[in-house]
């Protein structure tokens, strides 16, 4: 049977082993990312591509941003003038006046006058 002291040193020691594993994988990766580095720097040289030539391909120009388009009413309230574009949710106003028996139609607003 293994003692506390026993189980504590093996934690110690994998803790440690830990670390260097850690510690050499940086490495590691260091080195390559050096060597792609230098790797893109001679493809770089060979083809006459500078950094700036790198941040200007391949990108569109941003538009600017666009107000969002308003949409016209639809429907019209006459006892307030409340309006609803038929879009989304039905409007309180509305869906009262078609729990009275009235229908969708009746709101429509005339665009034919304009």
């Amino acid at each position: 049977m293994t003692t506390l002291q026993e189980l504590i040193a093996q934690k110690d020691a994998l803790l440690r082993q830990q670390q260097e594993i850690a510690k050499s994988i940086a490495e590691f990766q260091s080195a390559q990312r050096a060597g792609v580095i230098n790797e893109i720097k001679t493809l770089m040289a060979q083809h006459g591509i500078s950094v700036t030539d790198l941040a200007s391909t391949g990108r569109k120009a941003s538009s600017p941003e666009k107000e969002p388009s308003k949409v016209a009413a639809k429907y019209r309230d006459p006892a307030t003038g409340s309006t609803w574009t038929g879009r989304g949710l039905k409007p309180r106003w509305l869906v009262a006046a078609l729990e009275t028996g009235r229908t969708q139609d009746e709101f429509l607003i005339d665009t034919s006058a304009a």
